[in-house]
């Protein structure tokens, strides 16, 4: 064998030798991912989850306004990848507790009563108008000492919330996705899909709960959307005395 011929086998050898380290270490990288993201979405493999469908409240009959529906694709996407199970169930057919499951709840206190009952639970600093009647706070947040007024199709807000109950480090989590109109839902789970990672690498597998604005929906769709705050300690907080008056139409936990 001439030194050409040596040369090219060691080459050939090299290149496959770089190759599958390559592959195992993108694999290694791949698998770390996947674990951090069922980590934090709280969806191991094979394992089972909620995903709670509110209903339009605009019509009488039982319907899902359709931007919710692609906020119930985004979710039924990131459950997937995670390879996890979801079993899908109305508002108002829930009749179980949290923290066995992770729940993905979608949809308003005016929309979804599932939502309502996480609301007065977890987060009795936060209420929302629910007023049918036109006015300047329909629909409007109150978060703590702050408000937060709907402007349709300009400025609107939705919270955006990874819960888990009590002490127990084997609780799975449930998300709420909580907008002053559908279209806001989907732009909160779709942030959500966009941003786990670094929401991952913030806070942990831990409690949070951020306002979120989504900006000129009616030429961005649910795309553009930005952090107003992480508004956690207010919405665990009772709302403050000056606060908890007007509109017997609002939400507010007991």
């Amino acid at each position: 064998m001439n030194d050409d011929l040596r040369n090219i086998i060691l080459g050939v050898v090299a290149a496959g030798i770089s190759a599958a380290l390559g592959w195992l270490a993108r694999t290694a990288l791949s698998r770390r991912a996947l674990r951090r993201k069922q980590a934090f979405l709280g969806l191991p493999e094979n394992s089972e989850s909620l995903l709670v469908v509110n209903r339009d409240p605009a019509t009488s009959e039982p319907a899902v306004h359709r931007f919710d529906v692609y906020a119930l694709l985004e979710l039924a996407s990131l459950i997937k990848d995670c390879g996890a199970n979801l079993q899908m169930v109305t508002q108002d057919n829930v009749q179980q507790g949290f923290g066995e499951r992770t729940e993905f709840c979608v949809g308003g206190p005016g929309s979804n009563r599932r939502m309502v009952a996480h609301m007065s639970a977890m987060l009795p600093g936060v209420r929302v108008n629910v007023d049918s009647e036109p006015g300047p706070d329909r629909g409007a947040f109150q978060i703590g000492a702050e408000r937060y007024r709907l402007d349709p199709g300009v400025t609107e807000y939705v919270l955006l919330a990874r819960l888990t109950a009590g002490q127990r480090p084997d609780a799975r989590p449930v998300f709420l996705f909580c907008g002053q109109r559908a279209i806001t839902n989907q732009a909160a789970t779709r942030y959500l899909a966009r941003n786990h990672q670094r929401l991952a690498r913030k806070h942990g597998n831990g409690t949070f709960v951020l306002l979120l604005k989504v900006v000129n929906s009616q030429a961005y769709g649910p795309d553009v959307v930005e952090l107003v705050e992480d508004v956690t300690r207010a919405a665990q907080a009772p709302l403050p005395p000056a606060a908890t008056a007007p509109s017997p139409a609002s939400h507010r936990a007991p």
